[in-house]
């Protein structure tokens, strides 16, 4: 994860992701991270290698890693 804002009734998360480079990239990726519990707004950019997540509460890291890892992509970690 990179950078976490809560407002209001939401929580917007970007993500680090490794091994994006196209848009069907970026399809797969969102796909599955819209699919957790309370996502409400996915966007991915592979040029960035992020995604941005809204939801409406904060996201259990693991579960953002597993549908990440389930697109076939990896979760970068933080140094």
């Amino acid at each position: 994860m990179t950078a976490q804002t809560d407002t209001p009734g939401s929580v917007t998360t970007v993500y680090k992701v490794s091994g994006m480079s196209c848009g069907h990239c970026e399809g797969a990726v969102s796909g599955e991270l819209s699919e957790l519990a309370g996502v409400t707004s996915v966007k991915a950019v592979a040029s960035a290698g992020e995604v941005t997540v809204v939801s409406t509460v904060a996201l259990d890291e693991a579960a953002v890693r597993a549908a990440v890892d389930e697109a076939g992509f990896e979760l970068a970690d933080q140094a």
